[in-house]
């Protein structure tokens, strides 16, 4: 297996645009451009590949050949294409298909590329549109670019893979399309579906009857900071998967959980976003042979957060973490301000938290978070031969 790290990326990427709309691309830009001046881009071992859009064969392993046909035609009828087209969260757009086949076609190339071994591990940016389902748009999201690629690395002839989602809203897409596969686990952090869009992701959704403990769900309460945050995550992810025992793990990167993100009510820091993708390579490497594939996901304030969130993404990808005080550079700053004029555009790479926590243990009175980490636990833990109450499982 080659050491090297694939970034898929091309400015092409940026035609995922929905106008007016909280998903602009000019957050991958200005993600792309960052890292690019910070040199995390250059770095030996770092091979930037162009995406290929996936074609009908490979969205047809998640996606009705019915919807493709609507999308392709969504543009010449914006409004009377049905399938969840042409609505506030997901509007028409010249070359929709086009542009959302080549997010999927990015991510599929992640995949593969790390699956075949010419890289240990890959990144799409641009990638992470987790709410799309088999017959209908949802969530700002037309194809389901990670469910694509994990039923292509299913194809290849991988067994176990593992999906790890910590954007704040519930992966439901993915979930939905792997609900009866007993070969893919689904793990999703969330704020809870009592407050938030997709109004699914509750502990019992624990997987098909061909499946069970398959579907591991974490809704947070709202208001979690970064050491209660971590505090669940550890809490589950890491014996959820060791129980597992995945070949290679694909995550979904979303930075809306930021305690900035206008759509949403996680207090997140970008330190403690640095701390969950270390954790998560971490994981690969124990696991996986560091087989992993990373893509984005949600993230709206475009210039504040998603940037240095998806920054420290890449460059723990790539090798070293950046330091968390390292300067955004004077020209990244200056193209934020062209960008996006009148927003406040950060100086450092840090938000100045300390993301540490205090391991769970299944002892005194419980907080909110605390709560949270036992429903889960008692829900699917036992289906995957834990025991709920060990904090040592």
């Amino acid at each position: 297996m080659s050491d090297d790290t694939v970034v898929v990326w091309d400015e092409t990427l940026l035609s995922y645009n929905l106008g007016d709309h909280p998903l602009d691309p000019v957050r991958v830009e200005l993600t792309v451009a960052l890292a690019r001046e910070l040199g995390v881009l250059r770095r030996p071992g770092v091979r930037l590949v162009e995406p290929k859009p996936a074609d009908d064969e490979l969205l047809t392993r998640v996606h009705d050949p019915a919807y493709l046909a609507a999308v392709r035609a969504a543009p010449q009828d914006p409004l009377g294409t049905g399938f969840g087209l042409g609505t506030p969260d997901n509007p028409v757009f010249a070359q929709m298909h086009e542009a959302s086949a080549l997010v999927a076609g990015a991510t599929v190339a992640a995949a593969e590329a790390v699956w075949r071994g010419t890289a240990r591990r890959a990144v799409n940016v641009a990638g992470g549109l987790h709410h799309a389902m088999p017959d209908r748009a949802a969530g700002f999201c037309v194809y389901n670019d990670p469910a694509v690629a994990i039923a292509h690395l299913l194809d290849l002839g991988a067994r176990r893979i593992a999906y790890v989602d910590v954007d704040v809203h519930h992966g439901d897409g993915v979930q939905q399309v792997f609900w009866d596969d007993p070969r893919v686990l689904t793990v999703s952090l969330h704020e809870t579906p009592l407050a938030l869009f997709p109004g699914t992701g509750f502990p019992d959704e624990t997987g098909g009857a061909q499946a069970q403990g398959t579907a591991v769900n974490v809704p947070l309460p709202p208001g979690v900071e970064d050491a209660g945050w971590q505090r669940a995550f550890h809490a589950i992810v890491p014996s959820v998967l060791r129980a597992f025992q995945p070949e290679i793990l694909v995550t979904q990167c979303g930075a809306d959980a930021h305690r900035l993100d206008p759509l949403a009510d996680l207090r997140l820091s970008v330190d403690g976003q640095r701390a969950t993708y270390l954790a998560l390579r971490a994981l690969a490497d124990e696991l996986c042979a560091g087989r992993w594939v990373a893509t984005g996901g949600g993230g709206y304030a475009l210039v504040e957060v998603v940037p240095r969130a998806w920054t420290h993404l890449l460059a723990v990808a790539t090798g070293e973490p950046l330091a968390p005080a390292t300067l955004c550079p004077s020209a990244w700053r200056e193209l934020a301000q062209v960008r996006r004029p009148g927003q406040e555009v950060p100086l450092r790479m840090t938000d100045d938290v300390n993301p540490s926590y205090e391991s769970w243990q299944p002892s005194g009175e419980p907080n909110s978070v605390d709560r949270a980490i036992v429903a889960a636990r008692k829900a699917v833990f036992p289906l995957l031969g834990l025991d709920p109450y060990d904090p040592r499982d």
